[in-house]
């Protein structure tokens, strides 16, 4: 008598992610290992998850992404793994015609901040194209910049000035710069995708529109509008 082979194929072979995946607590039913949870919670916590900050957890979300990525779908959000910049964030789902709650709130950058990532972005666009490993920015140039756009004849300084203080302190939270000596700053490449060509877009719709009004002898907001089409205009040929 012939034996029959037990069947074999993906319907009784376990799945990767179910091999004794120990509880972590009381009832725990969850079937992620310890990393690929850790890489889920922080992609949903914070703006973006990076495998320079996190490598363990960069490691694991690659190795289950597909999971990852439908959790996400469970709750109408999108995950976005960009593997050149080695990052990964998440997205609002938004469908027409689909009635979606929305869980992630759009938290746009506030005025000063994008200003300043634009200029950062530029600088690191400058330096990718001179060849070099690696863009730096200082405090002071970055707080002449955006000193650049007050209303004519604004007085309070010391208010302005902390506002700007505020926005690189942010830019260091978010990691768009990460502070290699007192007051000097590396760019991270993530600027490149925390402010794509729509944010472009509207800041030029804003500087066009004469921005907070910055006149008489301060950098004109359409020489920054101009700045902001040169980089667009980049993205676009790129994107081609």
């Amino acid at each position: 008598m012939t034996e029959v082979a037990p069947p074999s194929g993906p319907f009784v072979d376990p799945t990767d992610i179910e091999d004794d995946v120990p509880a972590l607590f009381a009832g725990d039913t969850g079937v992620l290992p310890y990393d690929a949870r850790r890489a889920l919670a922080l992609v949903l916590q914070r703006r973006y998850l990076s495998a320079a900050g996190h490598p363990a957890e960069w490691k694991a979300l690659l190795a289950h992404q597909n999971v990852l990525a439908s959790r996400c779908h469970d709750m109408f959000v999108e995950l976005v793994v960009d593997r050149d910049y080695e990052i990964a964030y998440k997205r609002q789902v938004r469908e027409p015609g689909l009635n979606v709650p929305v869980l992630l709130k759009d938290e746009p950058y506030k005025r000063v901040e994008t200003l300043l990532m634009l200029f950062v972005r530029n600088r690191f666009r400058q330096e990718q194209g001179a060849g070099e490993r690696a863009a730096h920015v200082d405090a002071e140039e970055l707080v002449d910049y955006a000193l650049g756009f007050l209303p004519a004849g604004e007085t309070n300084l010391a208010a302005r000035r902390r506002e700007i203080d505020n926005a690189i302190g942010a830019l260091v939270r978010e990691h768009v710069l990460d502070e290699v000596a007192d007051g000097r700053y590396r760019v991270q490449p993530v600027v490149e995708v925390l402010l794509p060509v729509e944010r472009l877009r509207a800041l030029t719709t804003w500087l066009r529109g004469g921005g907070d009004a910055a006149t008489d002898g301060s950098r004109g907001a359409d020489d920054a509008a101009d700045d902001v089409d040169d980089a667009v205009d980049e993205d676009e040929e790129v994107s081609a």
